[in-house]
């Protein structure tokens, strides 16, 4: 099956020492500019999600969401979520960690592409 998002293995780790410090998580991703354009990490159920957030899969056992409007340009590529160091999205838990979350992405292949439609 084709994962929409994935999580490296630092981000990974990073996700089991946040959910150890503030319980069950969530990530969002909606668009724009600032904070926006970054994987938000919450604890889960913070963020009131709407009609038009998508669910895009799990990475860590967090749920990941994407708005509609940012998943239309990011449909053909799966989404790696990855840390870096520096400041994150100040609403994100990571962000007093010294650490940010960070979206990498990679286009899906033709194949991946068939499979995603069949699974839809």
């Amino acid at each position: 099956m084709v994962e929409r998002v994935t999580a490296t293995d630092a981000a990974l780790e990073l996700i089991e020492f946040l959910k150890e410090k503030h319980g069950p998580l969530m990530f969002h991703q909606s668009g724009g500019c600032c904070d926006g354009s970054s994987p938000m990490c919450y604890p889960e159920g913070d963020l009131f999600l709407g009609e038009q957030d998508m669910y895009m899969g799990e990475i860590g056992g967090a749920k990941f969401y994407m708005h509609k409007n940012q998943f239309d340009y990011w449909r053909h590529t799966q989404l790696i979520i990855d840390v870096v160091p520096g400041r994150g999205g100040m609403f994100s838990l990571e962000g007093v960690e010294g650490k940010r979350f960070l979206t990498r992405s990679r286009a899906f292949t033709t194949e991946e592409t068939k499979e995603l439609q069949e699974q839809a």
